[in-house]
């Protein structure tokens, strides 16, 4: 029962990440004034409405070898990339989660932190896509965010815990914000991690959050970075990975640090 719970969650995840990838091209349309996509989906190039089966998630983009199958153009590695993360990060946060003897508190508090994930997951696309964190997602980000943090922490809320995981994580982005203008992390950064700050509402994790962000794009970035010292690191990608990360196993590395 609980693998095909698993395998539940995994699909919905892809899903999901087909469409979060697909709105948000939509919305960089819209924020240019261009013409938008339709209601449906369509090749990026030559506009071709895709049928049902080149919008199966994963399996498509496979098959497909990554082309359109009219014009033969490569669809890149955005769609698939963001299919696989959120499946990948649906799966690996619902480890932590016993379905089957769940109260009504738990799941409240289950299903608010994969909205979480999923409104992270959509800015960690656009930021990856564009370099730009979209403010009013991060608006709900951040209330989504305490909406997490009323149901995890019901009977047991700890304001100085919350306040400290918040500084630590958007305190310290927005001091490097405001000390470089801007060069070294973006406006929307600060933003985004007082919203895995208030969500974590651990000074632990956010630490950990903190270090597992930068560790990550220093890693993933390198190649990048050795071949121009000018090429930009765009963070949001790195700090929802972590936060994923950090939530799914915050037992075990409380338990590692306390």
């Amino acid at each position: 029962m609980i693998i095909g719970f698993y395998i539940l969650m995994f699909v919905l995840g892809a899903a999901f990440g087909s469409f979060l990838c697909c709105q948000a091209r939509r919305l960089r349309l819209h924020e240019k004034g261009k013409k938008s996509l339709g209601r449906f989906s369509v090749c990026m190039h030559c506009k071709k409405p895709l049928k049902w089966y080149e919008n199966i998630p994963l399996f498509s983009w496979l098959i497909q070898r990554g082309k359109c199958t009219k014009c033969k153009t490569k669809i890149g590695w955005a769609e698939f990339l963001s299919e696989l993360g959120v499946a990948a990060a649906f799966l690996v946060f619902s480890t932590s989660f016993d379905p089957f003897s769940a109260t009504a508190l738990m799941w409240g508090a289950f299903i608010s932190t994969l909205a979480l994930i999923l409104v992270l997951c959509f800015l960690a696309i656009y930021d990856g896509l564009y370099g730009e964190l979209p403010s009013l997602c991060l608006t709900f980000a951040i209330i989504c965010a305490i909406v997490v943090l009323c149901l995890k922490s019901w009977g047991a809320f700890s304001p100085l815990d919350t306040l400290y995981s918040a500084l630590i994580l958007g305190g310290l982005y927005l001091v490097l914000y405001l000390v470089s203008s801007g060069k070294w992390v973006g406006n929307g950064d600060w933003l985004l991690g007082l919203a895995i700050g208030i969500a974590l509402s651990s000074p632990w994790l956010a630490l950990i959050v903190l270090f597992l962000s930068n560790v990550l794009a220093c890693v993933i970035m390198f190649p990048a970075i050795k071949k121009s010292k000018n090429h930009k690191i765009y963070f949001g990608p790195f700090l929802v990975i972590a936060y994923i990360i950090a939530v799914s196993f915050s037992g075990l590395l409380e338990s590692m640090v306390l």
